[in-house]
């Protein structure tokens, strides 16, 4: 998923420069990937337009990556399936088996519990080039 995705939407990205839910998007920005922010009020974070959901973005999505809670997570699948995107990422620490099975169903890579900062670094991986 890290190797191909070029833009990634970020659910729940925060505005708060000390939180993980900001500071690991700002790790992929800087790594060459779109970060997308979706925030139900921010209408700028790291430099993009903030949308309140992602079915507000005209732009192609890649992945989803996921900074809310588990019970919130199905909704963002779902919202994910919807807007075309192929992959769905869920932070460290969250982990729903009902988005598991709806991502699984239309055949979206999903990784759940697993900070996608960290898997970017041990991996060595950058965006690919556009």
């Amino acid at each position: 998923m890290l190797r191909e995705a070029r833009v990634i939407a970020v659910v729940g990205l925060s505005t708060d420069p000390a939180k993980p839910s900001y500071e690991i998007p700002r790790q992929m920005q800087k790594a060459g990937y779109r970060v997308i922010p979706v925030h139900p009020t921010a209408r700028e974070i790291l430099g993009e337009p903030s949308y309140r959901t992602l079915g507000d973005i005209a732009d192609a999505i890649d992945v989803v990556n996921v900074f809310r809670p588990a019970d919130e997570v199905p909704g963002v699948v779902r919202d994910a399936i919807a807007c075309g995107a192929w992959g769905i990422w869920v932070q460290r620490g969250i982990a729903s088996a009902q988005a598991v099975a709806l991502a699984r169903g239309a055949g979206l890579a999903y990784v759940e519990d697993s900070c996608i900062g960290v898997e970017r670094q041990r991996l060595g991986v950058s965006a690919p080039a556009a």
